[in-house]
């Protein structure tokens, strides 16, 4: 029988865990013999004396393996995409339907918005009757008959990982990447995927605070998924700047329709979108050259098969079945829509992203507490990339917001976290490619 306090212990001194004793530990937590304290104690260890590969492998396998993992019988491979977040990353509304317009089937699970970040689920949940936690029949219908179901994760998905996390979040052992990496990991292995493409961001909207630390992030996930058996791959992308021209749950919804319609294409969300389906296409061997796999992702927008599947998806999970000819019609509208200029002329040098993030929040278009309602009609629209130009008759983004109030409250906010200048600082939409 597992003591949990050798166990912590262990850890603590620096000695190697076994596999077993892991697996153990990671059973205790999820039955409740091991309690809050000595997750505490553990993460708080693995804080400050880290993991070997072999010990991240075992705790990411036994936090999925502490509850339900799917198991697909489909002809074609299972991909997901996961991004470590930032402003305006909408990427999988678009990518999976693309995917899956290609011949992959995309089981996404996904999240809802955290501090700065915006969540996939906040996103699809201003859709109208949209369904983001399906009985597990449904959803395996929806994966087979679309190709793709984007959907929440359920207490039956690794629930080790639930309660591991909500400690960590108090204690201040969040920023760990070998819990980090266990937790992104464990959900995501529960899927069932053949391949999984990661997207870790980097700059000043970024989880980690240093390039260092995001490429750290990166191969370590890289590594321990490889080692679990799921061809995995990661990009390291740029969150200096919104990544749409949108964020804010509805407008987020409303870019990625206008996207797959072909109506607005932002050209750094396109080149995003276009890396990360590409990795994906090559890493399942469903294209076999670069060349190759932007012809198909191509042919999916142009053809219009994309977008069918993403409205089929929408619809078989409780939208409206003409969701994407009247989208406008359907998403959320503030009642108030402004812009806000920049305090002096010049160029956009550089962002305080999180800053513009948690002006969305502070708007109503994310949580400052686990319980708070999201109000999706609000967010920024049309915001400004670096490098643009500036003055009293060319806005910084148009505010959507509730009331008068809210408006000026983000206005000041947008207007400090854009910085004014002559030269912008560089940037480029895909830094580097681990794995």
């Amino acid at each position: 029988m597992l003591i949990p306090q050798e166990f912590i212990r262990k850890k603590r001194d620096n000695q190697p865990l076994s596999k077993e004793e892991i697996a153990q530990f990671i059973h205790g937590v999820t039955d409740g013999s091991v309690a809050n304290e000595h997750i505490s104690a553990f993460a708080m260890a693995v804080y400050f004396n880290g993991m070997s590969l072999d010990e991240k492998t075992a705790l990411t396998l036994a936090m999925r393996d502490s509850g339900e993992s799917l198991r697909w019988d489909l002809d074609g491979p299972v991909v997901d995409k996961h991004s470590t977040g930032g402003v305006g990353d909408v990427v999988s509304l678009m990518l999976g339907p693309m995917l899956a317009a290609c011949g992959a089937y995309v089981p996404m699970i996904s999240g809802r918005g955290l501090g700065h970040t915006g969540g996939t689920l906040d996103k699809f949940e201003s859709i109208p009757g949209y369904n983001v936690l399906p009985d597990n029949a449904h959803f395996r219908e929806v994966v087979k008959e679309c190709g793709v179901a984007i959907i929440g994760q359920t207490s039956a998905l690794a629930p080790a990982d639930k309660r591991i996390y909500s400690i960590r979040d108090v204690t201040a052992t969040v920023e760990s990447i070998p819990m980090i990496s266990a937790s992104i990991l464990s959900k995501k292995l529960a899927e069932g995927l053949d391949t999984l493409i990661m997207d870790v961001k980097v700059g000043s909207g970024a989880f980690m605070p240093t390039y260092a630390l995001s490429k750290e992030l990166a191969q370590s996930i890289v590594e321990i998924a490889n080692a679990a058996g799921v061809k995995t791959q990661a990009l390291l992308t740029d969150m200096n700047q919104s990544l749409a021209c949108n964020a804010g749950n509805a407008l987020e919804v409303k870019e990625a329709v206008a996207y797959l319609i072909g109506k607005h294409r932002d050209p750094r969300l396109h080149r995003v979108t276009m890396a990360l389906s590409r990795a994906a296409l090559l890493s399942t061997g469903l294209a076999g050259s670069e060349i190759e796999a932007d012809t198909m992702l191509e042919r999916s927008l142009s053809s219009g098969k994309a977008l069918e599947i993403f409205g089929k998806m929408v619809s078989m999970l409780g939208g409206p079945s003409d969701f994407c000819d009247r989208y406008e019609a359907y998403l959320p509208q503030a009642a108030v829509i402004a812009p806000v200029f920049p305090l002096e002329r010049g160029v956009v040098a550089s962002m305080d992203l999180i800053a513009i993030g948690m002006s969305v929040v502070g708007l109503g278009g994310g949580r400052i507490r686990p319980i708070d309602a999201i109000d999706h009609s609000v967010g920024l629209e049309k915001i400004v990339h670096i490098g643009d130009r500036v003055d009293k008759q060319t806005p910084l983004c148009i505010v959507h917001a509730k009331d008068q109030e809210s408006f000026h409250e983000a206005q000041k906010r947008i207007q400090r976290a854009v910085q004014i200048g002559d030269t912008p600082i560089e940037t480029q939409e895909i830094y580097e490619t681990i794995g």
